[in-house]
């Protein structure tokens, strides 16, 4: 399978501009047309990471944490970033980063702590603005139901836990054909009037695309009318972290046991237990600590996430519980939701969970 294949089923899934501002995503090393038999997934790709896809005869290697991630001015083998990078031409295999837009979507890397706790996730902690468009297209009435029908297998029409969602006004629209046209329904050179329906859906940003192709592949007319408009609306679907819940509260020292015995962290740091039971739960893999605001606006009974530091573990002031699994541990499922997602989309392509450990930090 080529390489671009491979990335366009991950991109559906998590587009590249859900990546924040600051990531490098996408192909960082390789030709995106080149035919590879595999794929190595991995948290993290270092030196020791190429050497096993080389031994595994994996051409690809799907890493969470980008290898390149600030600029680089040259590459000489000065840095572990350097010789995995020349290790990976010399090797002839390619490196693609998966990272801040796997996190940034709901069944995303936070997703997959939710659903390894057993939680039942409710809503993104800190959603996106700016990710929503609403399409407004008017068709005519004979093909209003192939055109919503397009849309919403386009992936518009979605809010919430709800799809196929649309608003259908009926109107008359009027319309003359100039020379050279071919019009649909009237004649050359006269007022033609026609009963239409204007249907009204919410687009993700990152679909407009692929939306807007369904729409004009599906609509009658040769000049297709339709308006976009950017909303403020929130995207409840996009964004950092998740809150989740269980049906069952539990207790706090249960709640860090289950902890421990899902991620491995060989401990946990976290703050004064509060003897409170634990049953809204917000989770954000890696370095989370940015949320804990929005977990304590969420009511949240206790919040997960790494890298938390000295000062950040004052900030609950005793209303929710902290806890600090680890950077390594919070993401260390997400070659396996990687895995998961390809075997659906590229059943016959095939994917290997990288042995190697990268995590760099160790206890005594």
């Amino acid at each position: 399978m080529r390489i671009n294949e491979v990335i366009q089923a991950l991109e559906q899934w998590a587009p590249p501009v859900l990546q924040e501002e600051y990531d490098n995503c996408g192909l960082q090393v390789g030709d995106p047309g080149a035919v590879v038999q595999q794929a190595l997934l991995t948290l993290d790709c270092t030196e020791a990471v190429v050497a096993e896809a080389v031994a595994q005869g994996c051409g690809l290697i799907i890493t969470h944490h980008p290898v390149i991630f600030k600029g680089l001015k040259a590459v000489t083998g000065s840095s572990g970033v350097h010789r995995t990078i020349l290790a990976a031409i010399r090797a002839n295999v390619a490196i693609y980063a998966f990272h801040t837009n796997l996190d940034n979507v709901i069944g995303g890397v936070s997703g997959e702590m939710a659903a390894r706790l057993g939680l039942k996730p409710l809503h993104v902690l800190e959603p996106r603005l700016a990710q929503l468009l609403k399409l407004a297209v008017f068709v005519p009435q004979s093909h209003a139901d192939a055109v919503r029908d397009a849309l919403f297998a386009a992936g518009a029409g979605r809010v919430g836990g709800y799809d196929e969602c649309s608003f259908n006004l009926g109107g008359t629209g009027t319309f003359r054909a100039g020379a050279g046209t071919h019009p649909f329904v009237g004649r050359h050179g006269e007022r033609h009037v026609e009963a239409e329906v204007r249907i009204e859906v919410i687009c993700p940003a990152y679909l407009q695309q692929a939306v807007v192709a369904a729409l004009l592949q599906a609509h009658p007319y040769e000049e297709v009318a339709y308006d976009l408009y950017p909303l403020l609306n929130r995207h409840a679907g996009v964004g950092s972290g998740l809150v989740g819940e269980w049906e069952h509260p539990m207790g706090e020292r249960e709640f860090l046991e289950r902890l421990k015995a899902v991620f491995g962290p060989p401990a946990i740091r976290h703050t004064a237990l509060r003897g409170v039971p634990v049953r809204r739960v917000a989770l954000c893999g890696g370095s989370g600590a940015f949320l804990i605001g929005k977990a304590l606006a969420a009511r949240a009974d206790a919040y997960v996430t790494g890298d938390v530091k000295y000062h950040e573990f004052s900030l609950p002031e005793g209303r929710m519980l902290l806890a600090d699994i680890g950077h390594f541990e919070s993401e260390r499922f997400t070659p396996e939701l990687i895995q998961k997602h390809l075997a659906r989309i590229l059943p016959t392509f095939a994917t290997r969970l990288s042995k190697t450990g990268t995590n760099p930090i160790h206890f005594h």
